[in-house]
């Protein structure tokens, strides 16, 4: 019989934050305890997936700067190595061995710093959808887009800034050399904001962005490391620069990107008013952790 304890709540103070994550206890099987991350995207947003894994540990958080982890440093960008030395600390504390982790979209990105400062700590990562502008064939052009977001809201405040990022990442192929010359989208079709409140602590558009989208990930580290990597893209994401990233990175580390259930939100259940397939997702996450390395 599946024991799963309620979850626990903890805190984890670390150089520049106090970080605070989840724990789900479940005493069934051996396999390693599952961590579930992304960024900026904090605990919340795993809900509905950590539910279809009750015959797992599994440990959410949220990022610092996001939520409930708070930062002490006053900084204003964390980059994917920061993020990854605190997920690092967070497997440290849970003292259960090396993991299994799956990380979408920034988390993605975060999990490729991890595993390579870090394989020790991971034992199988399944990286979804990240968007590393920097490795697309494009990049130029989809690094300055993204360059661009950040100026509009430092320029112009959350709400233009954001319909710009809501642009790209659902647009579908290359980023072409006119891309940012394009007229700008209007905050109201997305229900955002169209006045300037003067706030600039985002934690997408101001602390994460740039350097999420600029990082390229230590290939040599990646290909040597003992953690398996597993690249991942949605199947209804096709040509959006996300999936396009999952496929960079999988070149270069010289795997396949395994097609996971719906697009770039496919394990949400309902969660920021987004539902993708969960049930589909969490059991082709399923699959692919006990699938046999080679």
């Amino acid at each position: 019989m599946t024991t799963v304890t309620d979850r626990t709540t903890h805190t984890l103070e670390v150089p520049g934050a106090v970080l605070t994550y989840d724990v789900r206890r479940s005493d069934a099987g051996s396999e390693p305890a599952l961590v579930l991350i992304g960024s900026p995207m904090g605990a919340a947003g795993f809900g509905t997936l950590a539910g279809y894994f009750d015959d797992r540990t599994v440990v959410t958080y949220d990022p610092r700067g996001v939520e409930r982890s708070r930062r002490t440093d006053g900084a204003a960008t964390t980059t994917p190595e920061e993020h990854a030395d605190d997920v690092s600390r967070i497997i440290a504390a849970l003292d259960a061995g090396p993991v299994d982790l799956f990380a979408s979209s920034g988390g993605a990105v975060n999990a490729l710093a991890l595993v390579a400062r870090h394989p020790e700590q991971v034992r199988t990562l399944v990286a979804h959808e990240p968007p590393t502008a920097a490795l697309v064939p494009d990049s130029q052009f989809a690094l300055a887009a993204c360059q661009d977001i950040h100026a509009t809201y430092l320029r112009d405040g959350m709400g233009p800034a954001m319909a710009k990022f809501i642009a790209i990442v659902s647009h579908r192929g290359p980023i072409g050399p006119d891309y940012v010359e394009q007229p700008a989208p209007d905050p109201a079709m997305f229900g955002l904001p169209t006045q300037d409140d003067g706030s600039r602590d985002d934690v997408l558009l101001g602390q994460n962005l740039l350097p999420c989208t600029h990082y390229e990930p230590d290939v040599a580290a990646l290909r040597s490391a003992s953690t398996r990597v597993v690249l991942a893209a949605g199947a209804e994401s096709d040509g959006e620069l996300a999936h396009r990233g999952a496929h960079a990175v999988a070149e270069r580390v010289g795997t396949t990107p395994v097609t996971f259930p719906g697009g770039h939100n496919g394990f949400l259940g309902g969660e920021y008013g987004q539902t993708g397939e969960p049930e589909a997702f969490a059991a082709r996450l399923r699959e692919v952790l006990t699938a046999p390395a080679g």
